[in-house]
């Protein structure tokens, strides 16, 4: 059963809006008139949205309490009326699997799998009352075609393509509708965000794959775009639209040129036949 159409003025909250995909899209939305409800990590970020007009709330998806207070405003912010959730709140953690620590792992999942999925469900529950809703989640291209030096981005981003998917089949018989957004590569604070993380939770002294993260490194330090096909934070503003407002939302955007080919590959392809073009396409850390 597909959830009615999400169009202006309802209220849809975003996370991750400090920068990039949530910044956009929570200033483009606004300004097609939904009611925004923005939120972010730090408190500075917070007055910085609200003083460009935006309604923002402080939220760290890495911290229980912290989702559970950001909640009770939320529903304040909204008369208890949430027509809309995007999940677009995360980051990555750069490194070899072998060198991530149990710790990194679970400093990954905390925010992109445990936090995103807490706030799902108390938004689910919220839906169910009033009898419509939509959940969007902001996956990645590496949520099902995973490359090296990436694993616990890649793994957290697995994690919440199962959990979207088994969410999805759950409520087929209700007005709430799940899906999916797949980018490639996007324009954005992604990298250096990265480069912050893997300085602080990879050790690399003892590292065999000292070459490799030399590599990955001048990709993450590197001003402009990284990687071939790079598009602007727009081009997830253009699929976000349309899971908010088509009367039959996709269960998955992809975004992208990297993101199509990729899972056309994915089917096509051998096991061994793939791995070596996303090896290639990984480029060592490179790319």
């Amino acid at each position: 059963m597909n959830s009615p159409a999400i169009i202006p003025p309802q209220t849809i909250l975003i996370t991750g809006c400090s920068s990039g995909i949530g910044y956009h899209c929570a200033h483009s939305l606004k300004n097609l008139g939904y009611h925004v409800i923005a939120s972010c990590r730090k408190t500075e970020d917070v007055n910085r949205l609200r003083d460009e007009g935006l309604v923002c709330v402080q939220l760290d998806l890495a911290d229980e309490k912290s989702i559970n207070q950001a909640w009770s405003e939320i529903l304040e912010l909204c008369n208890g009326q949430l027509s809309a959730l995007f999940n677009n709140g995360a980051f990555g953690l750069p490194g070899a699997v072998e060198d991530l620590s149990r710790a990194a792992l679970e400093h990954q999942f905390a925010t992109n799998v445990f936090g995103t999925q807490q706030l799902t469900n108390l938004t689910l529950r919220q839906m169910r009352t009033q009898g419509y809703g939509r959940i969007i989640y902001n996956s990645s291209v590496l949520g099902f075609a995973a490359m090296a030096f990436r694993g616990a981005y890649n793994a957290s981003k697995y994690a919440i393509e199962g959990l979207a998917d088994t969410l999805r089949l759950e409520l087929a018989h209700e007005p709430i509708s799940v899906s999916l957004i797949e980018p490639g590569p996007i324009a954005s604070h992604f990298r250096a965000n990265a480069y912050h993380e893997f300085q602080t939770w990879v050790n690399t002294e003892h590292s065999p794959h000292q070459n490799n993260y030399n590599a990955m490194i001048a990709r993450l330090q590197k001003q402009g775009a990284a990687a071939p096909f790079t598009l602007g934070p727009e081009a997830i503003h253009k699929v976000l639209l349309h899971a908010l407002q088509s009367k039959h939302p996709k269960a998955r955007y992809r975004v992208t040129k990297p993101t199509h080919v990729f899972a056309i590959l994915k089917r096509l392809l051998p096991t061994s036949a793939l791995d070596w073009v996303l090896r290639k396409a990984g480029g060592d850390g490179r790319r």
